[in-house]
């Protein structure tokens, strides 16, 4: 991964970008020598039927490495994010989902079985994900931990 070679990606939404859905991004801005490219158009609703929805989603999945589930939008739009999910999964695509947001509820298991990593809401953990699971690129990063003895 490298400016030039980006990691594609594509955040799951119900068209219209949210708070989390924001969230993700400045996660990722903070997040050093880390490059991608965003995929998802949260904007660009088509007029029309569900299936003309679900097609644009098509469209702006097919083209990434990995998708980032939101599962906080599960519970208003569970078909929608469910569906993003599996034409993830049926394009074989990594799918790193995560948890809710200051929240100690549990991810549902519908999603968890979607996913290829579940994390939570950590700058470090998403993008340790994000490499993992889309260019299988292991990170050597190691917590330091300093302490007195007396």
């Amino acid at each position: 991964m490298s400016q030039a070679n980006p990691i594609r990606l594509f955040v799951t939404h119900a068209w219209e970008p949210g708070d989390d859905y924001l969230r993700v991004f400045e996660y990722l801005e903070s997040a050093r020598n880390f490059f991608y490219r965003n995929f998802s158009a949260p904007e660009k609703r088509p007029p029309g039927d569900k299936e003309a929805a679900k097609e644009e989603l098509r469209r702006q999945i097919a083209p990434v490495e990995a998708v980032i589930g939101l599962s906080s939008l599960f519970d208003g739009n569970q078909d929608l994010v469910t569906f993003q999910l599996l034409y993830a999964q049926a394009s074989q695509k990594a799918v790193v989902l995560l948890k809710p947001f200051g929240s100690q509820k549990p991810v549902p298991k519908a999603l968890a079985d979607l996913a290829d990593e579940v994390v939570e809401w950590d700058e470090r953990a998403l993008v340790d994900a994000i490499r993992r699971q889309a260019r299988h690129e292991d990170t050597t990063r190691w917590d330091t931990i300093e302490f007195k003895l007396e």
